[in-house]
Formats: structure tokens, sequence, C-alpha cells
């Protein structure tokens, strides 16, 4: 029983939209993409919207070049360890001095 469930439905019907389910690794992957696409870190579960264009996209029933809004409500420090547990590379901890700090930003990134 959803929140606002009667209310999706009808916002659905009136804009001939549809309304879908994605599991929760489509979520992780469209998670992942936003991230390393356009830089957005988000949380899971505000992928959700996200994720179901991309599987309808894919699915082919929302044609190519159509213009649909998600919106992300939650942001990724809600659940830094989803993060952490989805990605290789894993945080350089430094002392929390300034000099360590800029010490370590004047090698650039490394990956």
């Amino acid at each position: 029983n959803p929140a606002s469930w009667s209310q999706a439905v009808t916002a659905a019907n009136d804009s001939n939209g549809a309304i879908d389910y994605v599991t929760d690794e489509e979520i992780l992957e469209t998670y992942q993409l936003l991230a390393k696409r356009e830089g957005v870190f988000a949380e899971p579960a505000s992928c959700a919207s996200l994720a179901g264009v991309k599987k309808q996209l894919a699915s082919g029933e929302v044609k190519k070049g159509s213009k649909i809004v998600c919106v992300l409500t939650g942001n990724g420090l809600k659940d830094p360890s989803t993060a952490m547990d989805r990605v290789a590379v894993k945080p350089t901890v430094l002392p929390n001095e300034k000099d360590a700090f800029l010490s370590h930003i004047k090698g650039g990134v490394k990956l």
C-alpha cells in the first residue's frame, strides 16, 4: 500500500503515463550510471523513477526522444554505505591536517 497510491494512479491516467516496477538491482545500476555519467550522487531509492524510465526505454514502452521528468528527492549522503559497497575504489584516509590534505590533492586524483 504505497503512500499516495490513488493520486499516483490518477496522475498516470491523466497524463497517459504508466506505473511499473523495478528491481533493487535495476535501481542500483541506475544509481551508479547517474553518478558516473552526470555526477549526481542520489540516494538509491531516489533513483527508482529513473530506473523505471531506463527500463521502459529499453522495452520500447517509452519512445526515444520523449520528454520525461524524474524527480530525485534523496541525496546520496543519506546512504553512503551503499555507494562504498558498489565501487571498487576505496576512500583514502588522511590525517586531519591541512598540509596532508593539500599535499594529497596536489598529486591529482588517483584511481
